[in-house]
């Protein structure tokens, strides 16, 4: 059995980090506000928006002249993984880093370039026999519209350019506190909507002013912005609920090993005392023999 000055330390060194994740959890309650927030209020935006650009995308005569939309043999692929920049978040890495790895067998046969965007995705796929493209690893350091867009624009011009003939981005997708989403979604070239059976239309028309050809070439361009940032927020907002949620546990077993170490400690003190009883019943015991 431990003695005491072994067990007080445990004590002491779990009751720290118990602190520790309690505060921890409190931080990312905080972030989680803020970043859910922002998802919300994007997502309903960037969905209307996706609609219309993939309606107008199928409306086109075989999407030939919108440049985003062209599909061709894959030969040259390019799979974005988001992570985080920071660690203590459950397995919202290791599932992202796993469905890349996935992705990554089941197009073997390809030409594969991975775009890391996070600190933990950039620190894995390093170590990987891959082609890589990190300017843009540290988006998380300022979530904000603007460094997306070049991150955006560049795969995207990537893309036209012909360096990619496939684009997906791996990212988690917030549902709530608890529940994140790895998604696997293909960002180029756009996906058309394939008409239902017996319907040759869309399920929508839109009237195009000013002209169809302006339309595309302005919200086309924007929409696929708005998607790329969309799947950074989602990212974000989940990192800080997997993490919450996972300080929380943390802070909840803590408290269980503090009861079993306390526990552990008061048997322990009762049985030091014990044996001092006994041995001074012995000591008495001794001196009345003599």
């Amino acid at each position: 059995m431990a003695n005491l000055k072994e067990v007080k330390e445990r004590i002491n060194s779990v009751s720290s980090t118990q602190q520790i994740t309690k505060a921890m959890k409190m931080v990312a309650a905080a972030k989680l506000r803020r970043a859910q927030d922002k998802i919300v209020q994007m997502r309903p935006y960037s969905q209307k928006l996706t609609s219309i650009l993939n309606n107008i995308t199928s409306g086109t005569e075989g999407g030939t002249d919108i440049v985003y939309a062209e599909e061709r043999p894959v030969s040259k692929l390019l799979i974005v993984p988001i992570t985080s920049d920071k660690g203590l978040c459950g397995a919202f890495n290791s599932n992202i880093l796993k469905a890349t790895m996935a992705l990554t067998e089941e197009h073997a046969d390809k030409q594969i370039t991975v775009m890391p965007v996070g600190k933990k995705a950039l620190d894995f796929f390093k170590k990987k026999d891959f082609s890589t493209h990190t300017d843009y690893a540290k988006l998380f350091e300022d979530v904000s519209f603007e460094p997306v867009k070049e991150a955006a624009e560049f795969v995207m011009d990537s893309f036209v350019a012909g360096k990619f003939d496939n684009v997906l981005l791996v990212y988690n997708e917030f549902k709530n506190v608890a529940t994140q989403a790895v998604i696997k979604e293909q960002f180029l070239p756009i996906s058309k909507i394939e008409p239902e059976e017996g319907d040759s239309k869309p399920s929508q028309e839109y009237l195009v002013e000013p002209s169809r050809e302006y339309i595309i070439e302005e919200l086309v361009p924007n929409s696929l912005k708005i998607q790329f940032y969309k799947a950074i927020l989602d990212s974000n907002a989940s990192e800080h609920g997997a993490r919450m949620t996972a300080m929380s546990k943390a802070t909840d077993n803590a408290a269980e090993l503090l009861k079993e170490l306390k526990l552990v400690y008061n048997r322990t003190r009762q049985a030091a005392i014990t044996n001092e009883i006994l041995e001074i019943v012995a000591g008495a015991n001794a001196l009345e023999g003599n």
